[in-house]
């Protein structure tokens, strides 16, 4: 009985140490998905920039052609 008690108690152990580390991951998991939508977010930014940017170029190319 006593036996059986030991080695439930050492199952459980494993068992939150398991989960502790299931917890451990996902926090890292949660913190690598924040940045990478961060850097998502920049990304788009930097392509509407470039986007309005080549826009006011392409407004601007005929009638420089047009002058010439």
């Amino acid at each position: 009985m006593k036996s059986d008690l030991i080695a439930l108690e050492q199952k459980i152990e494993q068992f939150l140490a398991f989960c502790q580390g299931l917890r451990a991951e996902n926090q890292a998991l949660r913190t690598r998905v924040a940045g990478l939508e961060d850097e998502r977010q920049h990304l788009l930014d930097k392509i509407d920039t470039a986007r309005t940017r080549l826009e006011a170029l392409l407004i601007r190319l005929p009638e420089e052609q047009a002058e010439k």
